[in-house]
């Protein structure tokens, strides 16, 4: 099997040598070359045609955004952003993503070993699902935000449920941004460090009608809101008398993540049952599978991102394989499609 070809690029000679060391110790991939700037490894790409990029988010002479903002207009190639763990830093890399990168890590702590070993096996797991993608090429966004879809009348016992991994966070405001201000309650699992997923929320709610905000322990679930899992917390659903709550805790990783998307479709199924709708979206490995089967099987109804759509179809295709999504869905019908399977439910209860 042919090793995956990657350039690293970035400004300080410490984390080259360290992403070098890294790679090269993965048995499936390479470094190809290093790069100390965006400029030189434009060169360096042309020749070597490298299978993904990893990319420092600040760097000089050219800012990493800028390059990656050529890059996927002129030649879209799979791009792991390596961002600072800083305000500013979360920021930019949100934007990368929304740019088309398709996944991003955070700057190891130089001169801290402990911990390296399971830092080393996040890198190379990204960089695999990033060789898997097909990163399309970058069209400039309409500023004005898309259409609203319809409002809806539901019982506010409804629930829009959402998991995903690589390509998710974008994905997630593809599927966020068009919902009308009375939609159901949104909880969403996506994997994502502790650092990032507040940047993440308050970009979401500056982009979208309803609130978007991170999850609060203890926190009362209303409509028109969408919650979204801490990084390095699960998320699940808790209830007390007839209000729908948040439940956060810091237990084992499932699938090696947390938040876990199993953990949070386990919990739905099991307190929500019909009231809820499960969207499991792009991502690698299965986390989501066997959650949205248990969804399915207390009554919720299910659907899956399609293969055309997903910037990597993997936990997707897990949950189509073990007959977990009822319906298949193309992302720029799964808001639409959850908003009219809540509705259709809802209708079916007031009978």
């Amino acid at each position: 099997m042919e090793k995956i070809k990657v350039l690293c690029v970035d400004d300080s000679a410490l984390i080259r040598g360290l992403m070098r060391e890294i790679i090269d110790g993965q048995s499936d991939m390479e470094v190809v070359a290093v790069a100390p700037d965006p400029l030189v490894a434009r060169d360096l790409i042309k020749r070597l045609n490298p299978d993904v990029l990893t990319l420092d988010v600040e760097m000089p002479r050219m800012d990493g955004l800028d390059f990656l903002e050529r890059l996927m207009r002129l030649r879209p190639m799979p791009v792991v952003m390596v961002s600072s763990l800083t305000r500013s830093g979360s920021e930019i890399t949100l934007r990368a993503l929304e740019l088309g990168a398709v996944d991003f890590v955070a700057k190891p702590q130089l001169g801290i070993r402990t911990g390296l070993l399971e830092y080393g096996h996040r890198i190379a797991e990204k960089i695999r699902a990033a060789a898997r993608a097909r990163p399309a090429r970058h069209m400039v966004r309409n500023k004005e935000p898309p259409s609203a879809l319809e409002p809806v009348m539901v019982s506010s016992e409804k629930l829009m449920i959402i998991g995903a991994s690589t390509g998710g966070p974008e994905a997630i405001r593809r599927v966020l941004e068009p919902l009308p201000a009375n939609c159901p309650a949104i909880l969403v699992a996506q994997h994502m460090p502790s650092g990032f997923t507040r940047s993440f929320a308050e970009r979401l709610n500056r982009l979208c009608r309803i609130q978007v905000k991170e999850a609060e322990h203890g926190e009362r679930i209303l409509p028109g809101h969408a919650y979204i899992a801490p990084g390095d917390q699960h998320l699940k659903l808790a209830r007390s008398g007839a209000n729908y709550l948040v439940e956060l805790d810091t237990g084992p990783a499932v699938n090696r993540h947390r938040p876990s998307v199993d953990v949070l479709f386990q919990s739905v199924a099991e307190l929500a049952g019909r009231n809820a709708i499960g969207a499991l979206l792009t991502g690698m490995g299965r986390d989501g599978a066997a959650g949205l089967l248990a969804m399915r099987q207390s009554g919720a109804a299910t659907l899956a991102q399609d293969e055309t759509s997903s910037l990597v179809f993997g936990m997707p295709r897990e949950a189509i394989a073990i007959g977990a999504a009822k319906d298949i869905v193309t992302l720029d019908r799964v808001a639409e499609h959850m908003l009219t399977l809540a509705a259709a439910s809802g209708r079916a209860q007031r009978v």
